[in-house]
């Protein structure tokens, strides 16, 4: 095979060496033989006491090596599925890569043309000049120098033991671990792996070799990982493995030393039979006040609680308990409990501000860590919104969509608790110069598939069909993985799966910039209406650029300047320049070219999200060519035109209306 060597790397998941093929459309010989030893080793995957598998097929010059390892803490189950999803992805690029790795997860999967399996190769799957696959935690261990410096040397020691214990464990080669630190500071929790058939010797080689690359900056991450082929570690301030951990480690001072209690001469001495005849009346006795206590106390709970949802709910039991009642998944939470968890909203914890309120951070006495939405009491979010919002996301369960824990009201509070996610929401990455650095090509269309495929649910397979009506990047939240998940349903609705066409309302709700024209101008919404703000997302993903406030030449945003560029063949002065040149002209043409579809001025030429989906999951796919957007030439009200300039910039000018020509 011909080969052209380049450099790729994909955030968080497939990692293909930029290793070319001159190939057929197929892949030729050497994807029908990676096609072929694949087929099987899912099965023998998850047969594997190992949860392990090599193989190779083919001859020379189209000879093909794989290998798969699964987790040490997963079932064979999960191994399997993990297994097959993975190698259908591998199999997909390997007409335009034949070498091929992906990290993560629950399990490490990789195929080439070159022998990975020789155990010895410790290396194998580092980009050539010997660096690892790695991914951290944007945040940093808070704190002044010394406790910093404190918590990061106690990581770093569970780091040290973790992966020692996984090279001396004979079976699996696998081992977990636990870092009390013994300050306010959450768990660590850690794991290492390495192939089982590697020695003991390059086992704790490859582990010692990664760990020793954590340098002071990324000392004090709260989370990260390391990988090659062979070997990994991670860890995070939260448990991501099933399982007791193997390891453990306190931080925490050690208890004080019992007191001696002086013995006192024979005849002073109490005789042992005395104990029980006097301790065990005196604690049944204080166990029968206890429990006399609690009991009251629980009667008590009982009528406050149904006070609480006479005076306060105000309609809302029909609310909660209506959702089904007996959900064990949805919790009604006690005020003071936010309260403490939030440290009584300081602004410590706080995570944003919205238009309906603001965002904390909280953290449960066992451990868990909640976002908190707290709506404020000036919000034009009344009850309405408040019960439409637990009402439809606490009926619906999608990968890409934010989790609901419960919700809380207390007189004028209304609070809407969620799962809790690091990595803030996509504006954050986007928009900043240098954190969308991060957000590499391929991580991109990871999070450009998870939201299409979040609205794909909405719109069609949920209990509920929903539209969203508020899609926007502040909306998108990110898991420690950089999974999107869809959030803030307080202006969807509910939609018949029969219609499509739309309905119309007098109270337009939503953020202009992302509002399709029928719905800002008429109140006329459709799930494609939601396609038309993805398709604005899909844009400033692909530019880094927002929309709203962006000038350039004629044109006061994003869609006019997108639909001028693709008109003069200029589409490569769209993309976000931290991604170009690459060696994805095609593919950045048709992500281009679909996003232009979903923003239509009419709402009848948009692709519905089945339309979408499809389109981004085939590189065969025969696409429409799009008309021009809508507000393709919008301009702000009473104002010349900005002069033409060479470069487009965002600046903070406020569109106070626009306009559709």
């Amino acid at each position: 095979m011909d080969v052209v060597v380049g450099a790729l790397l994909i955030l968080g998941g497939l990692m293909p060496r930029a290793v070319t093929a001159a190939a057929t459309d197929d892949g030729g010989a050497f994807c029908d033989n990676l096609r072929r030893v694949t087929a099987t080793l899912p099965n023998n995957a998850s047969s594997s006491p190992q949860h392990y598998v090599t193989a190779a097929a083919g001859q020379a010059p189209d000879v093909v090596y794989v290998l798969a390892l699964c987790r040490g803490d997963i079932n064979a189950s999960a191994c399997g599925e993990c297994v097959a999803d993975t190698f259908t992805t591998l199999n997909d690029k390997c007409a335009d890569f034949n070498a091929g790795y992906y990290y993560g997860g629950l399990c490490t999967c990789a195929y080439s043309f070159e022998n990975l399996l020789e155990p010895s190769n410790v290396t194998q799957g580092s980009d050539d000049d010997g660096q690892p696959f790695q991914r951290w935690n944007v945040n940093s261990i808070p704190g002044d120098a010394e406790n910093v410096g404190f918590i990061a040397g106690l990581i770093r020691e569970l780091l040290s033991e973790t992966v020692r214990t996984a090279a001396a464990a004979t079976a699996r080669r696998f081992a977990t671990g636990v870092v009390d630190t013994g300050r306010t500071f959450p768990l660590v929790y850690s794991l290492a792996q390495c192939t089982p058939d590697m020695s003991a010797g390059d086992c704790l080689a490859c582990l010692r070799r990664l760990v020793g690359m954590v340098n002071s900056t990324l000392a004090v991450r709260m989370g990260g990982q390391m990988h090659v082929v062979r070997c990994y570690f991670r860890y995070e301030a939260y448990l991501f493995y099933e399982g007791q951990p193997m390891v453990r480690i306190s931080g925490a001072a050690a208890p004080p030393p019992a007191p001696v209690i002086p013995t006192n001469t024979e005849r002073h001495k109490i005789k042992l039979w005395v104990i029980p005849i006097v301790v065990i009346p005196v604690v049944a006795f204080f166990c029968f006040i206890v429990y006399c206590g609690w009991l009251r106390r629980h009667r008590k709970g009982k009528v406050r609680l149904q006070e609480k949802r006479t005076d306060n709910l105000q309609g809302e039991e029909e609310l909660v308990w209506g959702l089904g009642g007996k959900d064990p998944e949805f919790l009604v939470f006690d005020f003071d409990q936010v309260r403490e968890a939030t440290s009584n909203f300081s602004e410590e914890n706080k995570l944003g501000q919205g238009g309906f309120g603001a965002v904390y951070k909280g953290q449960f006495s066992n451990g868990m860590e909640i976002a908190v939405k707290r709506l404020a009491s000036y919000s034009k979010q009344g009850f309405t919104e408040f019960k439409n919002e637990v009402q439809l996301i606490a009926k619906i369960q999608h990968r890409n969509l934010v989790r609901l824990l419960g919700c809380c009201s207390h007189g004028e509070e209304k609070i809407l608790v969620y799962e809790f996610l690091p990595n803030k929401s996509l504006d954050f990455f986007i928009f900043d110069e240098n954190r969308r650095a991060l957000l590499d090509w391929y991580k991109r269309l990871e999070i450009i598939e998870g939201i299409a495929h979040g609205l794909l649910y909405l719109h069609k397979h949920s209990r509920l069909s929903v539209i969203h009506r508020d899609l926007k990047p502040s909306n998108i939240l990110l898991d420690s993985e950089m999974n999107p998940k869809i959030s803030d349903f307080g202006l969807a609705r509910i939609f018949s799966s029969n219609n499509t066409e739309g309905n119309k309302t007098r109270r337009v709700v939503g953020t202009y910039g992302y509002m399709a024209p029928e719905y800002a101008s008429v109140g006329i919404f459709s799930i494609k209406s939601d396609v038309f703000s993805f398709g604005v997302l899909y844009l400033e993903i692909l530019s880094g650029r927002k929309n709203s406030g962006f000038h350039c030449g004629d044109f006061i945003n994003l869609l006019g300047y997108a639909w001028s560029l693709w008109g003069e063949g200029r589409w490569l002065d769209l993309i976000d320049e931290s991604l170009v040149p690459k060696h994805h002209s095609a593919e950045m043409v048709r992500c281009i070219n679909i996003a232009l579809l979903c923003v239509q001025e009419n709402a009848a030429d948009r692709p519905t999200m089945s339309d979408v989906v499809a389109m981004l999951s085939s590189r065969t796919m025969v696409l429409a060519e799009p008309k021009h957007p809508a507000y393709f030439n919008a301009r702000v009200t009473n104002q010349e035109p900005p002069a033409v300039t060479e470069s487009c910039s965002i600046n903070d000018m406020t569109v106070s209306a626009i306009s559709a020509r």
